[in-house]
């Protein structure tokens, strides 16, 4: 995962009709993730905000 991707933790994500799902955005706030997701609801399709942050493994 990029430094970009870390500093921007919460995803939309839109479900397709064939069963899969796309990242569509990722924010650093969940209030900027849920008002983006319903903006982009206004269009039709399903988008849900998720928490996506993966931690990075270490070798010890």
């Amino acid at each position: 995962m990029s430094y970009r991707d870390e500093i921007r933790p919460w995803a939309i994500f839109q479900y397709l009709p064939n069963g899969n799902n796309i990242c569509v955005a990722r924010l650093r706030t969940r209030t900027d993730a849920d008002a983006y997701a319903s903006i982009l609801r206004l269009g039709g399709g399903k988008f849900e905000v998720m928490f996506d942050h993966q931690e990075e493994v270490t070798q010890s």
